[in-house]
């Protein structure tokens, strides 16, 4: 009878134990807003501290050459989550809302595929975009929360409610009052968004309160598999991140970016509308250029902090070893280069992000390719990896062809778009835009990686012209 019994027990125990253990992975889904590739997996700047993205990428997969679909929030974390390219939706800037779009209305996203899947799906932070502190229409949480079964802070909120530290007293355009901070000149600020400075405790901030969040919910028990997505504000302005982050990057070491004089002398037109002169104007005026350069770095710092608290946490859950990894960031950021502030270019700056993937038991620690891939990808790889096909609504191509085989090559190119029919074509050496007017601008990374030199007059170069533009997108919706 004792031994009957004991049976019973264990084969209970057996039960219990394959319903906290499922076959399917868990998958891990990290969105970083703002972050270029000053990272050192990247090339980056010289003494980045980016230890944890750096150990990411060594335990994993790196696309050295990932760019994302558009450079602004919205439209490219929409193509993201849905897999459509702005120019099929019509989704291309920061203040439209991507379920208006009558492509995207009914669109499967990614939680929703999950879901459908038998995942449980939770999620935290910025992952679609949201500004939900600010109270215009800019500031509309663009987050589906039907299609998750938790959501933090809240069911109705993608991001905790400031972004500066409650303890902070902030006015109703977000701005802190403090005492004068060493090289934060603020007369004539070019916005009251851009700011920074070092600020509050490591516990009080918010992207801190959305790690502990994702952490407590790893240590959960499920009899499903877990999708996890979470979003880390930082390095998005303004850059406010407690001080031993900006102790990091003494600013008189810091070295500005390379320019290079009238780097604009040679570029359409069409683009100067996106160029922020003034605000380039201003940061020399005023002196703050290296200033910006700290707390920017400081931010990516504080980031990578995030990253690594929440890996550590994904690690002693003793989940990894079943947990595919997922990061990636909207899109890059211009410090100064090319006269530009913040995104919203087709350049280099603007378009490559960091993408970084592990498959338990099918990628190689430390692999790299260097072929041009795009955030719309991500998803069509997630459902290959699901054991299910690409479905019609997908229009990226799926990775796993180089994450089995990272010295493989593939024609596709990197499409990004920014508003209607303005298009950059990149390839591992190449990059081709075109805009709206029919102007065109060519760059030749094997020899030119900073972008300075346009060699689209180039006769030359016109059969490269000609292949390249075979690329750009058919289908060029109105903007809603």
């Amino acid at each position: 009878m004792k031994i009957i019994s004991c049976i019973i027990i264990i084969l209970f125990l057996l039960v219990i134990s394959c319903k906290e253990s499922p076959d399917k992975p868990d998958i891990l889904f990290i969105a970083i807003d703002d972050m270029n590739d000053w990272i050192t997996p990247l090339g980056g700047r010289e003494n980045m501290h980016t230890p944890n993205i750096d150990a990411l990428a060594g335990r994993g997969m790196l696309f050295e050459n990932a760019h994302c679909t558009a450079p602004a929030c919205c439209p490219s974390r929409t193509s993201v989550m849905t897999g459509v390219r702005p120019s099929t939706s019509g989704i291309y800037a920061n203040t439209q809302i991507w379920r208006h779009s009558t492509v995207l209305e009914k669109a499967l996203t990614i939680p929703e595929f999950f879901r459908e899947q038998g995942y449980t799906v939770r999620g935290g932070g910025k992952i679609f975009h949201a500004l939900s502190w600010i109270q215009t229409a800019y500031g509309i949480d663009q987050n589906d929360f039907t299609v998750w079964d938790e959501y933090y802070p809240s069911m109705s909120r993608s991001i905790p409610p400031s972004i500066w530290p409650e303890s902070y007293e902030i006015d109703s355009l977000g701005t802190v009052y403090w005492e004068n901070i060493a090289g934060r000149e603020t007369e004539g600020r070019p916005s009251y968004f851009f700011d920074w400075g070092p600020l509050g405790k490591e516990e009080d901030m918010a992207d801190n309160k959305v790690v502990d969040w994702a952490i407590s919910k790893l240590k959960e028990k499920y009899d499903k598999p877990l999708f996890l997505a979470v979003g880390i504000y930082r390095p998005h302005i303004p850059w406010f991140v407690p001080e031993e982050y900006f102790d990091l990057y003494p600013v008189e070491e810091r070295d500005l970016p390379a320019i290079l004089e009238n780097d604009l002398d040679d570029v359409s037109p069409a683009s100067y509308r996106w160029v922020r002169r003034n605000w380039q104007k201003w940061m020399i005026e005023n002196e703050q250029w290296k200033y910006a350069v700290q707390a920017y770095e400081a931010s990516i710092s504080f980031s990578d902090a995030m990253l690594g608290k929440l890996i550590r946490g994904l690690d002693e859950s003793g989940r990894a070893d079943n947990t595919i990894i997922v990061l990636w960031s909207d899109h890059g950021m211009h410090i100064g280069e090319k006269e530009q502030w913040e995104k919203f270019t087709l350049w280099e700056e603007s378009t490559r992000v960091p993408l970084i993937i592990i498959v338990p038991g099918l990628t190689k620690a430390g692999s790299r390719s260097v072929e041009a891939v795009s955030l719309l990808d991500i998803y069509p790889t997630l459902v290959r990896l699901a054991g299910k096909k690409k479905f019609d609504q997908l229009e990226g191509t799926d990775l796993l062809p180089l994450i089995k085989d990272p010295d493989s090559k593939r024609d596709e190119p990197a499409i990004t778009t920014f508003h209607k029919d303005n298009h950059s074509v990149r390839t591992e050496r190449w990059r081709y835009i075109r805009y709206f007017n029919g102007d065109e601008e060519l760059y030749d990374h094997k020899n030119d990686p900073d972008e300075y030199y346009n060699l689209a007059d180039s006769v030359d170069l016109k059969p490269i012209i000609e292949e390249l533009s075979k690329w750009l997108p058919e289908i060029n919706v109105n903007e809603l």
